[in-house]
């Protein structure tokens, strides 16, 4: 990495409420700052130093190897919008885990990779996708990232900060030049350069029936499980759950918006201890998109509507269709089919008649 004059800060952090920090070392930050600041719900992202001893390290000291400093890239981020653990999926999509002290051309301590974790949390979620990348067979070596607490962050000088920026040319150059790029494309294809749109935005309300409410308003609403699996993508426990072994007749319809989902009619016993669907009650309220997080390739399902994370479909269901739409109870409200004319979906009853 060329060393640039020059020793001015720049200090971007946020300090606004309900953000959340993250920091991770990935060898050069220049290559490190590109992937986060183009995810939605990320505030400010900021390169510097961290992991070492010396206090307020220039460039050139930490180049030296003998401060003990990583050269990272911390992320404010809003827990609302994105979640840490996309943070550690492009984090493992834009690094060589298996070298030490090592990333592409740069060679040093100051160039290991590192997951700088701020809570028991975030240490929790980066043991378990460390894991999930090991036992996945991407890497025929051992993965030697680091997972440690996370120590006082020093921002780099400011000619650092958002490099492919201000120099371009020269920052497309080192990419490729370093060979991270290559390794990167190889590996995992454009993945890692994908961006992000995941929205909980409110959906235009234009003569539509069914939509959905407001953040605050949702968290108000929901319970912190239901908040946590429609609008974070989490997953509920399996067999612990509200309508896994539920054989009443009715319909499920979105938790958040109201739209209809599924009825119990395509329900089905699978075995894994979630409420599983050979079909949709209504297709046009149903939106598939691809989810390859925990370096799988799945499809996730989410509602038109509501955007709620809803489960996810697989093609290993019963006939005629094939299909297993499985889904998270969180994310659903059962309607019994006697409620359905006092809860305004009567126009359902003639499927149980």
């Amino acid at each position: 990495m060329t060393t640039i004059r020059g020793n001015n800060r720049e200090d971007v952090q946020k300090s606004s409420s309900g953000l959340e920090k993250a920091t991770f070392a990935g060898g050069c930050f220049w290559c490190m700052q590109p992937p986060y600041d183009k995810l939605k719900g990320v505030v400010s992202t900021r390169v510097g130093y961290t992991g070492g001893k010396k206090k307020d390290p220039t460039y050139e000291e930490v180049s030296s190897g003998t401060t003990g400093h990583a050269e990272a890239v911390e992320i404010m981020y809003d827990p609302t919008l994105t979640h840490y653990d996309e943070l550690l999926d492009i984090f493992w999509h834009n690094i060589d885990p298996t070298t030490l002290n090592k990333q592409f051309a740069d060679n040093g301590t100051q160039y290991r990779t590192a997951v700088f974790y701020h809570n028991e949390e975030q240490k929790r979620l980066a043991l378990a996708s460390k894991e999930a990348l090991e036992k996945s067979g991407k890497f025929s070596k051992p993965i030697v990232t680091e997972i440690v607490p996370a120590s006082e962050f020093y921002p780099a000088e400011n000619y650092h900060q958002k490099y492919y920026e201000k120099s371009p040319a020269s920052y497309n150059l080192y990419k490729l030049g370093s060979g991270r790029k290559s390794f990167i494309e190889k590996l995992w294809g454009d993945l890692a350069q994908l961006k992000r749109t995941k929205s909980i935005d409110e959906p235009k309300k234009e003569g539509g029936k069914y939509v959905k409410p407001s953040k605050e308003d949702l968290k108000k609403k929901l319970t912190p499980l239901q908040y946590k699996v429609t609008q974070e993508e989490a997953t509920e426990k399996a067999f612990d759950n509200e309508y896994w072994d539920n054989h009443r007749d009715g319909i499920y319809v979105d938790i958040v918006s109201g739209e209809p989902l599924f009825s119990s009619i395509d329900k089905y016993e699978s075995g894994t201890g979630w409420p599983s669907f050979s079909r949709p009650l209504e297709a046009d309220n149903i939106v598939e998109r691809k989810d390859r997080s925990f370096f799988m390739q799945r499809t996730e399902v989410r509602s038109k509507h509501g955007d709620s994370h809803l489960g996810h479909v697989f093609d290993d269901g019963p006939k005629p269709t094939g299909l297993r739409y499985c889904m998270n109870s969180a994310a659903m409200r059962f309607i019994p089919k006697e409620d359905l004319d006092k809860e305004g979906y009567g126009e359902y009853k003639k499927l149980f008649e």
